[in-house]
């Protein structure tokens, strides 16, 4: 005991989890929060669905960029530190987007709460790390970190839908900015510093791993399948507002409601995967969900043209592809960290921004044409068509490659 006396004032008491969990679910509530609002706040600014949907994709392209900063730069200048700096431009980037006058101030500063935001949902599970000696005690501490990437973008329409039916649009930056204040008071006040003080920091390191993954065919057959399989359902999240509003003439908190339970298939997907793990190869899971992502984006490609959308035309395929989604995520994701055990961190951030980026460009194709059901349902083929042939690519090296080698 005596031997750990000298980092005792780091590690005692523990980050309160709640706050931690916080930090986490700030950065991922705020990406599709916006989205029940996108129809009246166009309206406001005089903006087209595509401009408005910017504020989607550049979000969550900021989130994907930040991924890849913030770990290096804790080693480097310890958690909070980088933490606060986050956490401020989250705060001050949401009241300047409340304020906004147009469309491109309102994406500048959705961009930028990105950028901040990202703080949280990383260095919290780098914390997380830091302060928990036991590893079953820390495997289920990061399954709450987990668990608020899924939860977060599945709440966020409700909260976001309600906020702008009853208070307007802009109120719901006012909520992100208090949730930024909270956040920052929590980090000032209950969260010491905890990066280990013998930890270092390796950029040129760092740097090398990204390189030999992005040279792997093996893992960007993984990392781009998985991510084409999981996170182009933000194409069905970004469409969803205008299906309701303008094709279906459906109030905000409808389409709140709608996408959370589009979101809760991601969860029962997760569950599901768990389960069928045990039991069946991985390669059969993967395989097996990402055939149902092309199944449902089909059904829902094939009624929106033959028939026009409905409520249940669209939520239903759109819940099943999230359910498929949910079900290749881990399986992808094990397999991708797997092909170079020695990067397992590298290639998890690695992973992670990929997934951003192509949710981001999912996002972007969902707001091309006037017909937002169809136009949702064709960027899901596309990317499902594409998955498959990156995962099944990426399966057949498994049995060819040595990764020991690797």
């Amino acid at each position: 005991m005596s031997s750990g006396l000298s980092s005792a004032p780091l590690r005692k008491p523990d980050p309160p989890l709640w706050g931690l969990a916080l930090l986490t679910f700030s950065g991922t509530l705020a990406m599709h929060i916006f989205v029940p609002a996108l129809p009246a706040a166009a309206a406001t600014l005089g903006a087209s669905a595509s401009q408005m949907q910017l504020t989607i994709s550049c979000y969550i392209m900021g989130l994907a960029v930040g991924q890849l900063i913030y770990g290096p730069v804790s080693d480097h200048f310890g958690r909070r530190k980088p933490l606060l700096a986050g956490l401020l431009l989250y705060t001050l980037a949401s009241a300047a987007a409340m304020a906004a006058p147009d469309v491109w101030t309102l994406v500048a500063a959705r961009l930028l709460a990105a950028l901040g935001g990202c703080a949280g949902m990383v260095l919290g599970r780098v914390i997380v790390r830091d302060t928990t000696r036991d590893t079953q005690d820390a495997a289920g501490r990061l399954a709450l970190m987990n668990m608020m990437v899924v939860i977060g973008p599945g709440l966020a329409p409700i909260i976001g839908g309600l906020l702008a039916g009853h208070l307007g649009w802009r109120l719901i930056f006012l909520f992100l900015t208090l949730l930024g204040l909270i956040s920052i008071a929590y980090t000032l006040w209950q969260l010491p510093e905890t990066r280990p003080p013998d930890a270092t920091a390796h950029h040129t390191s760092a740097l090398r791993e990204y390189a030999a993954l992005l040279r792997s065919k093996e893992y960007l057959g993984f990392a781009l399948g998985g991510g084409f399989a999981t996170t182009s359902i933000y194409a069905v999240i970004a469409a969803a507002p205008f299906v309701f509003s303008e094709q279906l003439g459906r109030p905000s908190q409808e389409v709140g409601f709608s996408l959370a339970l589009i979101m809760a298939g991601m969860v029962f997907g997760n569950m599901l995967a768990r389960h069928l793990l045990r039991r069946i190869s991985i390669r059969r899971v993967l395989l097996g969900a990402n055939a149902l992502s092309l199944l449902s984006a089909l059904c829902m490609l094939g009624i929106s043209l033959v028939a026009g959308p409905s409520v249940a035309s669209f939520v239903v395929p759109a819940f099943a592809f999230s359910v498929a989604a949910g079900l290749t995520s881990p399986a992808a994701a094990t397999e991708a960290i797997s092909v170079k055990p020695e990067m397992a961190g590298a290639a998890s951030g690695l992973y992670g921004c990929g997934q951003m980026l192509i949710g981001a460009v999912c996002t972007l194709f969902a707001g091309v044409g006037s017909n937002h059901a169809v136009s949702a349902a064709s960027t899901l083929m596309v990317a499902s068509l594409i998955g498959q042939v990156m995962l099944r690519n990426a399966l057949g090296k498994v049995g060819t490659i040595d990764r020991s080698a690797s």
